[in-house]
């Protein structure tokens, strides 16, 4: 018989096959590479898209802003005579008073009165886009801070503090000087009311985060929502304006069943 002969250096000659693992090893570096090239080509897109999308929203609202703004405001928004400078007042600013109905104003007076909103919320926000793009001022609040469900009690006594002497104690709003006034904070947005504490609209101070904290603000708004969906525990509120309407029912009403009932009895007795 033949011998068969043996490898040399005492070395097994290898048979050549490749272990199984090697093959999935293989698969799964290929679907690693596939699906990182993939999301990086969509992380491009997509930024891109959002990056085209922002600068056509600032396009727009450069359109609406030398249409209906820069009359008053001029054309960089850097202020006329009769209109101030716009840079850096921030999107919150823009939002309120756009939002509102107060800009554009419809005759010059003491202070811009709220009146029926003038743009959709499509052209508000391209308005806003292009404000905030001018220089950096505050921004659109977080919803986390407008939900309403912070502390009431807490918010009133704030509001008690800060804002009571000119809004009146129940927000029912007041008079000030010169035709001036602050107005009822009755039904205004929980965005509004937070937008006009960072931005200080007429002659309303600046509420900062250093003076009152976000945290605070959304109590204020708490306190604020909770009387304006709770009715009055005591019966008629006479437009919770305090002693003012009451003293003035009493006189009208009091006096004058008093007097009605004198009369009367007069008359009964004759």
């Amino acid at each position: 018989m033949p011998r068969t002969q043996k490898p040399t250096n005492g070395r097994t000659r290898r048979s050549g096959r490749r272990s199984p693992l090697a093959s999935v090893a293989l698969i799964a570096i290929g679907l690693l590479f596939t699906g990182g090239a993939y999301a990086m080509i969509s992380t491009s897109t997509a930024t891109a898209q959002t990056e085209t999308a922002s600068q056509q929203t600032v396009s727009e609202g450069e359109k609406l802003f030398a249409a209906n703004c820069a009359t008053c405001h001029g054309l960089s928004a850097d202020g006329t005579g009769t209109g101030p400078s716009l840079i850096g007042v921030g999107a919150a600013s823009v939002d309120f008073q756009v939002g509102t109905g107060r800009m554009p104003m419809q005759a010059n007076g003491p202070q811009a009165i709220v009146k029926p909103v003038q743009f959709t919320e499509e052209q508000t926000a391209a308005l806003v886009a292009y404000v905030a793009s001018l220089a950096p001022g505050p921004a659109i609040p977080e919803a986390e801070y407008l939900d309403a469900e912070g502390d009431a009690a807490a918010g009133a006594e704030l509001f008690r503090i800060n804002c009571a002497m000119c809004h009146n104690v129940a927000g029912a709003g007041g008079a000030l000087t010169e035709g001036k006034y602050a107005p009822a904070l009755d039904g205004v947005t929980p965005q509004h009311i937070y937008e006009a504490m960072i931005t200080g609209p007429q002659n309303m101070p600046v509420f900062n985060d250093m003076n009152v904290s976000p945290e605070d603000k959304r109590d204020i708004i708490t306190y604020l929502k909770y009387i304006e969906n709770n009715p009055s525990p005591g019966g008629f509120a006479l437009g919770s304006l305090g002693p003012v309407s009451e003293g003035l029912f009493l006189w009208i009403f009091g006096l004058g069943a008093i007097v009605a009932l004198t009369v009367w009895i007069t008359a009964k007795s004759n």
